[in-house]
């Protein structure tokens, strides 16, 4: 009895929509894995990164050396990119005109904000995708279990005498297709509200940031108008 209702065994004995219910759910659960190994290396090396580099920033490091060697190591990702964004464009409306304080400081806002929205972007990436599947794998397993137990009704109907034995094979291997679903959806859920979280904090941090080297901008260029001035 133990090995006829075995998973294995049941999955073989399935209708080939049941079969292929479960074979879809099972690329669904390996597929979402994969994207939740993938996102929460790459969450946690944003997070790092940018604890780092606000650590050296807040340290009083000079800005221009600072850009300098950000962007001459190339493959900027993170809020670093916020950073050379806004001094690149800082440097660049400076050099090409005597744009006041308040010119200046819109166009680098502007550049940090092209920025941050497609590191955003970055930061979201695959989450959609989880997002699909914690919402619709349940239904797709109970689409599997449905079509299941009505074959098993169906062939019950076909004999004279039913029992247990003859019921339980084929509503057990109904079942496996909504207990596939849940397997499925619930890490997805649970990956994509965490890793939504992490997100909305990243994304504050780097909003805050880009107010706050806003600001910087502006005293400084405020300083180098008055110095010109003079």
């Amino acid at each position: 009895m133990h090995a006829e209702l075995s998973f294995f065994d049941l999955f073989l004995q399935a209708s080939l929509l049941v079969k292929a219910v479960m074979l879809c759910l099972l690329g669904f659960s390996i597929a979402s894995w994969t994207m939740i190994i993938q996102r929460s290396k790459a969450l946690n090396k944003a997070k790092v990164q940018s604890q780092t580099f606000e650590d050296r920033f807040w340290s009083g490091a000079d800005l221009s050396k600072l850009y300098r060697e950000i962007a001459e190591r190339g493959n900027v990702e993170g809020i670093e990119n916020l950073f050379v964004a806004g001094f690149k464009e800082f440097a660049r409306i400076r050099k090409t005109s005597n744009a006041s304080p308040e010119a200046v400081v819109d166009g680098t806002h502007r550049a940090m904000r092209v920025a941050l929205s497609r590191e955003v972007d970055t930061l979201e990436t695959h989450l959609s995708f989880l997002a699909t599947v914690g919402s619709i794998s349940p239904y797709i397993g109970l689409f599997g279990t449905v079509w299941g137990i009505m074959n098993s009704f169906i062939a019950l109907g076909a004999v004279q005498q039913a029992t247990l034995s003859m019921v339980a094979p084929g509503i057990a291997e109904a079942l496996i297709a909504t207990a596939m679903g849940l397997f499925a959806a619930i890490p997805a859920v649970m990956a994509f509200n965490r890793f939504s979280h992490t997100v909305e904090k990243l994304e504050n941090s780097y909003g805050n940031f880009m107010e706050e080297f806003s600001s910087i901008l502006q005293r400084q260029s405020v300083a180098m108008s008055r110095s010109s001035e003079q």
